[in-house]
Parts: structure tokens; sequence; C-alpha cells
């Protein structure tokens, strides 16, 4: 992995811990077996000790003297940026930009952002080091096609050689979209968007360096080559994922979440915690069809792989430890800090392995969005938050899940606080993590479901089809999902508690 981590002196114990995780062996059968597995049973499981969660294993495995399977995955790749992290790492900004001797910077941040210190520590570090810029702050909180475009034209109008993004995932997101069509002057929007939304073409040039500081403690995408929005004309999710639009450094400050208001960590952490278990959870990378025929075209959601796990893993422990203690107090500095560890550490392995279902059905439950406007968001519209709709499902997707893989779902179970001494023989694995997330949720007072939102069992055959085109996320699921069991999903997400 080429990302460079350079820590402050106070974070050496969690770098250390995890370096030790990375020297244990994954022990979990769902890496020797097949687990993306379908609804239909022929028996139960040999390989797992609790009966009642069987799955069919898928065997891929090449016979001496066989020719190879051509279809399947056989790599994984693992790419992040370089990440800096440290209280007040944000003031040496300017220098970074110097060393790069930047032209014009384009410092991209949101009208809440534009307002608070950390735009001021950044402009002033950008003076100090007379690097000359331009600000743009109208980036949209959940943006849309159309603020993506806003920002694009902008960033044509100015023609900066360097980005520089302040702010949460929304703010590197659109930041990510206006440097790629920077460099692709010609490309229409729909160019690179996943398919079958957009084309999903290949991008295929380095693209313009870019900076992203972080303001929350949530999405990773100070880590990760994904650009997220609302594509109004579907009422639905989508994105643009490759390497190539990874930022070329990732600051991450601290001191730049204690701003945060308290529902907006709460969503933020969320996400991340999401992301952790999706990706933990994830369709194994060598279970994943077709192989790519060039490397370039290896996506950058591959599947679970023994080196995200690790990652996956950390910054779930951080984030059940952490997440109540930093949304709670603003200024309990090991919490804030501990949080932002957890979301670049989610970033680096979901941006290696992906997420899937809880990500999958959160877009629609955004671009379906009736009138719901989350509290403590200061938004002029109606907002579902990012974290907040991947969350209110998360009880009934890892309930379905579970039978794919106990043993993972067993593990993160686990870490919310079950006792696994106690698990009954032949109980199962889904149930127990969803009751735990259930508790989780319900203590962070997180709304009670997708009705809570504002959705009835009338709106399930839209949330259901809004789903099925996020083929980038819902295709690496640990069981094969079709429309039946997203439908049963949805159902058993409209109440939580």
């Amino acid at each position: 992995m080429s990302a460079a981590i350079r820590v402050a002196q106070n974070s050496r114990a969690t770098i250390t811990s995890l370096i030790s995780l990375m020297n244990k062996s994954c022990t979990c059968p769902a890496h020797s077996h097949a687990r993306a597995v379908s609804k239909t049973h022929t028996g139960p499981c040999s390989s797992h000790s609790h009966a009642h969660d069987h799955h069919q294993h898928h065997h891929h495995h090449t016979k001496e003297g066989a020719e190879p399977d051509m279809e399947h995955e056989y790599a994984f790749e693992m790419a992040s940026s370089t990440m800096r992290f440290g209280e007040g790492v944000t003031r040496e900004v300017g220098m970074d930009l110097a060393n790069m001797k930047a032209k014009k910077v384009l410092v991209m941040t949101d009208p809440n952002i534009a307002k608070l210190p950390v735009m001021q520590t950044v402009v002033e570090s950008l003076k100090r080091s007379n690097v000359p810029f331009v600000i743009y702050d109208r980036t949209r909180a959940e943006p849309t096609d159309k603020s993506f475009q806003e920002a694009i034209e902008f960033t044509k109008f100015h023609k900066p050689d360097v980005f520089v993004a302040v702010g949460g995932g929304s703010v590197i997101d659109t930041c990510k979209a206006a440097n790629l069509y920077f460099n692709y002057p010609n490309a229409d929007l729909l160019e690179f968007v996943n398919a079958p939304i957009g084309k999903g073409s290949v991008i295929d040039k380095d693209l313009s360096p870019l900076i992203a500081i972080p303001t929350t403690a949530g999405t990773g995408s100070e880590t990760t080559g994904t650009a997220i929005f609302d594509y109004e004309p579907l009422h639905v999710k989508t994105g643009i994922a490759s390497r190539k639009m990874r930022p070329t450094l990732g600051i991450v400050d601290p001191l730049n979440t204690r701003t945060m208001p308290r529902q907006v960590k709460i969503a933020s952490g969320l996400d991340v915690l999401c992301h952790a278990l999706e990706s933990y959870t994830a369709l194994p990378y060598q279970e994943r069809t077709p192989r790519p025929k060039n490397p370039a075209e290896r996506p950058a959601y591959q599947g679970s792989n023994p080196i995200s796990d690790i990652w996956s893993l950390e910054a779930l422990r951080l984030t059940v430890k952490y997440l109540a203690r930093s949304a709670n107090d603003p200024l309990d500095a090991e919490a804030n800090e501990q949080m932002c560890l957890a979301a670049a550490a989610a970033g680096t392995g979901f941006g290696s392995a992906g997420v899937h279902l809880c990500h999958g059905m959160s877009y629609p439950i955004s671009g379906l969005n009736k009138n719901y406007k989350h509290p403590e968001y200061n938004v002029g519209h109606k907002i579902v938050p990012h974290g907040i709709s991947v969350a209110v499902t998360a009880p009934a997707v890892f309930k379905y899940t579970g039978e794919a893989c106990p043993d993972r779902h067993f593990k993160a179970a686990e870490i919310f606080g079950a006792d696994l001494s106690k698990v009954r023989k032949g109980e199962s694995a889904g149930p127990l993590l969803a009751d735990q997330l259930r508790k989780y949720l319900a203590g962070l007072g997180v709304p009670d479901g997708i009705s809570a939102l504002g959705y009835t069992k009338a709106d399930i055959p839209a949330l259901v089809k809004g789903t099925l085109p996020q083929h980038r996320v819902t295709k690496l699921a640990p069981l094969q999902t079709g429309a039946e069991a997203l439908e049963k999903i949805f159902e058993d997400a409209l109440k939580n508690y």
C-alpha cells in the first residue's frame, strides 16, 4: 500500500495496535469458501458450528493440472491516498501547495464551513506561503447532478492547477468531480458515472493534484476515489469510482471536527459504522466476476480481502467505542481523534473492498425523500443525511446476510457487546447482529426505521426499483439479492425498535 501515514504522538498506540492486527491471519471460513450464495438452500453447511446458518458453497479452486478459472477474479489491489494526521496539521497546507509549485489553487467548501475557523486557518496558510487561490463556497450538502455541474463550470472558468477541498464528504466528492471534468472538458456528466445509470467509462489519465481536508469523521472520502451524488432525473443516488480520483493528500486534523453539531457527528459516524460492517461482510474478491481483461479495468470496489478486513474491523471497534462519546461531548479530544482515525481506516477498507446493501438501499431512501429534514442540518432543503439513510436499514440487512458468513456476523456482534459464550447452539448470526445494531442505534437516537423518514409499505416498490440499478455496490452483497429479497428487507426496515 502506498499510503504514507504521519500520525501525531498521542495516536501511536492506536496505530501500533493496528499493525499488530495486520500480523494475524484471517481464520474466517469466508476466505476459503465462496459465500456469494442464493437464498435457495440444500442443507446445513458443515464449515460452521451453528447449524441454522445454512448456505451453499461454490468452490472455484483450480485443480492440479486443470486450466485456470478465467472467469473469476484472482487478485485484489490496495490503494489509498497519502494521509497526514494530527491536531493543528491543517496549517501546513500552504507549504504543501508551495512545494507543489501551485500557480492557482481552487479551494472548495460550503456556505457553513466557509464561516468556520478551519477555513480561516486554510486561507491564512495559503497567504503565508504566497499561494494564489480562488474560493468556491457553494457546494451542496448531499450534492446533486446540478450542483456538481455548477462546480464544474466554475472550475472550467478559473482553470486551477491544484484543488483543495475543505469540508465533509459532500464537499470532497464535489471537488473530485470538478477535478475530473476539468481534465475531461468535453465529457458529458454521465460519461464516467457508474453503469447502468451512466456509461461507466474508464478514467484513463491522471487528474490534477487534490488535497482533501475533512471537517467530519464519516465518509473517509479523503482516502477514496469515489464521488457520490443525487441524480435527480431518476431520484436516486449514484456515483463515480476510480483510483484516479483519489486525493493526492488527506489532511486529517481532529480540531476540525469539534464544530460539528451532535446530529451531524452521529450521522457521519454511522456512515463509518456501515462502511466497516459492509466491507467486512462483502463478497470475497475471488468470487467477483468477471475478471477484468486489463488491470486498468479492475474496479475500485473489489470485494472483501485480507487487508481490507484489518482496516474495516479496526474502524468498527473504534466507532462502537467512541462515536457516542464524541457526539455527546464536542471537547472530548480522545473521542474526536479516534473517530477521525476510524473514518480514515474505514475509508481505506471499503475503498478496496466496497460496500453493499445498506449503501445500495440508501440511495433511493435519500433520492425519493418526500419532505424529511433531519435536525441540526443547516441547509435550505429537505435532507436525509447519508449516514442516517444507510443506518436505518442496517438491522434488516445484516439479519438477511448473516447466513452468508456467520463467523463474520458473530464477530461483529461481539464487538457491539454480544456475549458469544451465551449463544445457543443453532442460533443464527444475522438476528444476533441485528439485535445489537438496534440497541446501538436506539442509544444514539437514530430515527426508528424508514417509516420515521416518511416512507410506508406503499413506497417499497419504488425503493426497490431505485436500488436495483446500484450494481456497483449491490453485486458485492454476500448473498445474491433480487427484487423479492429487497422488498422483504425494506419491509423489515420500516421500524427497528
